[in-house]
């Protein structure tokens, strides 16, 4: 038996934090003597794994605005836990943990968000949840789990029969006419995390009032265990239908169908999952205008191992190894990649070396962003007269080449915070706009793409294109969160347009860079893992926040944001939700925005700097070499100071913490 004496030594010493000691103990005592949470709890003691027991303990696994996320597999793995482990290795049982992402706290959060559901809905005769999941280890298990708290808690659950995409979760929900999803998923995050994202009616992520309001119901919740259905509530199977309607849904997105069938047939394309979702859509809607991609058949298993890649990440180049050496073998002019819930996307394009050049998900943002609206410009559906009611839509810290397309075409730009569900709340908002203009709101998702654009382009805002840097981007407001699929399809059809221009995208991007100007960008991050890291991204954040430098590389600091305390508003003067986020513009133009991550243990600084063609007219082929290179070479120079700045920080928080 475990006693608060036995624990009290290594508080005293610092070796246990005294909230991990308090909850590891509890979890302990709740546990009955010969289950095997007993034991792993036990063996975590006896052999003294007490960082684990901190990482694990020293804090409740908290529900954010955007769910849960958090490890399944601990970094150390007891026996108990291990049990009989399946065909993957995967343990038998996700790890114990206040701290972790596990039975009792996927529960909680489920029986929080219904809870909060049946109060909203009171008056809906049969309120329902959708629920997906990605390929992901104990990922279906959570899923299930989530059904049945939803039918004991009286909530109708409609789940997918097998893995399924984060976005076609949000476009299911609206599809169904759903009160609210959930989507099992970590994105792409290692193999050890698994996460919980809760999504409400409108398809989109938790925005307030219903982000805090469901926090605090999660938070009165003790997992029970209970999962007999009640109130007649059951759990549907999803049939076949809801991929047709998905899968038409996307290919709404295409602005010239000739040109992506008769130009995209001579572009050879390779493309991975990343042992993912993404091949239920992608493929099949990249055949249905005679596209073959060539695929990266040891990546197309659902294995929550991620087995050939360090990280299944898209934005690194580490991931995309086997599909270039593929691309390298067959010639392929493109390499596309997605996430394992495919809501990000990264590609590299060949080049004039035959080299395979990643770009940045600034960079895919920016071609797709100008492609679109050019070529709704082309078309006439944008004009000089209705582009005031069209829009483009980013955030904060992606590229403000986007905000230079948006001026050139007269378009209105829209910056949020980080993270989708405000783009996706910006897109509930010019819905909503319609509604009060005389717009039905009942019938508002049944009319076609095409009827809603030419509302929003007489009374609302058209959403041409909306995205963030971290490779997350959207197309279309049938789906309320960043879609891999549609990017996909988007990329494709503005490579299959260059091609018809005898470009390749990369030289497209410099068709851009050369009239609007060189925007140039980098994300700096410090991994911070466990309890003690926590504390050291806290610190940081603090430190910047109350002693900003104020110059680098002698450049001045010039403008100082604190997202957290200033009353700021959008360019459709709605109030800017507060959060911890610094920026500090420099006498030069260039930037630095820092933040702490919301789903990685991280700390983030997104830097950028800029430069503009002479005189207003478009850099020559040499001038815009002579841009990129003292762009890029400054960049370089200013991370390598923020870097310096950062050690310094962390020293004085150790010398005084």
């Amino acid at each position: 038996m475990i006693t608060l004496e036995q624990l009290s030594t290594h508080i005293a010493s610092g070796q246990l934090f005294e909230t991990a000691a308090k909850n590891f103990l509890e979890a302990y005592h709740l546990t009955l003597p010969n289950s095997w949470q007993r034991a792993a709890l036990q063996e975590l003691w006896d052999e003294k794994q007490l960082t684990e027991i901190n990482d694990r303990f020293y804090k409740t696994l908290s529900f954010g605005t955007g769910g849960l996320r958090g490890r399944t597999i601990g970094k150390y793995v007891t026996r108990a836990e291990r049990g009989t482990p399946n065909e993957l290795d995967r343990p038998e049982h996700a790890c114990l943990g206040s701290n972790a992402m596990n039975d009792a706290n996927v529960e909680r959060a489920a029986r929080g968000l219904c809870r909060y559901l049946k109060k909203i809905f009171r008056k809906h005769p049969s309120p329902s949840l959708v629920i997906a999941h990605d390929t992901r280890h104990f990922s279906r298990d959570f899923a299930q789990l989530v059904a049945q708290v939803a039918t004991n808690e009286g909530i109708n659950a409609w789940l997918f029969a097998e893995d399924r995409s984060t976005p076609q979760l949000s476009f299911t929900i609206r599809y169904l006419n759903a009160q609210a999803g959930v989507m099992i998923t970590a994105s792409h995050n290692p193999p050890y995390d698994n996460g919980f994202k809760a999504y409400f009616d409108d398809g989109a992520q938790l925005v307030e009032p219903h982000a805090s309001a469901i926090i605090h119901e999660v938070n009165q919740i003790q997992a029970t265990g209970e999962l007999e259905p009640r109130y007649g509530a059951t759990i549907q199977m999803l049939n076949p239908e809801t991929d047709k309607a998905y899968l038409r849904a996307l290919r709404t997105l295409v602005l010239d169908q000739e040109t992506l069938e008769t130009q995209a047939s001579n572009l050879k394309i390779v493309y991975t999952p990343l042992h993912g979702t993404g091949a239920h859509a992608i493929v099949p809607t990249l055949k249905k205008y005679k596209i073959k991609p060539l695929l990266v058949r040891k990546q197309l298993s659902a294995d929550g191992r991620f087995p050939t890649v360090a990280s299944p990440n898209p934005e690194n180049s580490e991931a995309l190894t086997l599909a270039i050496k593929k691309a390298q073998k067959d010639k392929a002019d493109i390499v596309i990649a997605t996430d394992p819930d495919c809501d990000r996307m990264g590609v590299a394009i060949r080049n004039s070396q035959d080299d395979y050049e990643l770009i940045t998900g600034n960079q895919i943002g920016s071609i797709l962003a100008y492609y679109r609206t050019t070529t709704l410009f082309q078309q006439g559906i944008l004009t000089s007269q209705n582009a005031t009611h069209a829009c483009l839509i980013k955030t904060f810290v992606t590229t403000e080449l986007q905000t230079a397309i948006a001026k050139k075409f007269g378009l209105k730009l829209v910056n949020t915070l980080t993270g989708f569900k405000y783009i996706g709340e910006k897109l509930r908002d010019y819905e909503q706009q319609l509604v009060e203009q005389g717009f039905n709101e009942k019938h508002y998702r049944s009319y076609s793409e095409e009827e809603k654009r030419n509302a929003h382009l007489k009374k609302g805002c058209y959403f041409v294109f909306g995205g963030e840097e971290s490779y997350g981007y959207s197309g279309g407001d049938y789906v309320r969160d960043k879609d891999a699929n549609a990017a996909a399809l988007m990329f494709v059809e503005a490579a299959a347009h260059a091609r018809s221009q005898n470009q390749t995208l990369l030289e497209y991007l410099d068709q851009i860079y050369s009239e609007l100007g060189f925007f140039y960008e980098k994300l700096g991050q410090f991994l911070l893992e466990g309890a003690e890291g926590a504390v050291k991204i806290q610190g940081i954040l603090k430190s910047f926040e109350q002693n900003p430098s104020k110059n680098y590389l002698g450049h001045a600091v010039v403008e100082k944001m604190n997202f957290a305390k200033e009353n700021l508003v959008d360019v459709d003067g709605k109030p800017i939700p507060k959060e911890l986020m610094l920026l500090f513009k420099l006498d030069n133009g260039a930037q630095i925005i820092v933040r702490g991550s919301g789903t990685e243990p991280k700390i983030k600084f997104y830097l950028s700097a800029h430069q503009l063609p002479p005189d207003r007219k478009s850099f020559t082929p040499e001038t815009l070499l002579q841009a990129k290179q003292h762009v890029q070479q400054f960049i370089i120079q200013l991370w390598d100071a923020v870097q310096e700045d950062v050690h310094i920080r962390l020293q004085s928080l150790a010398t005084n913490p």
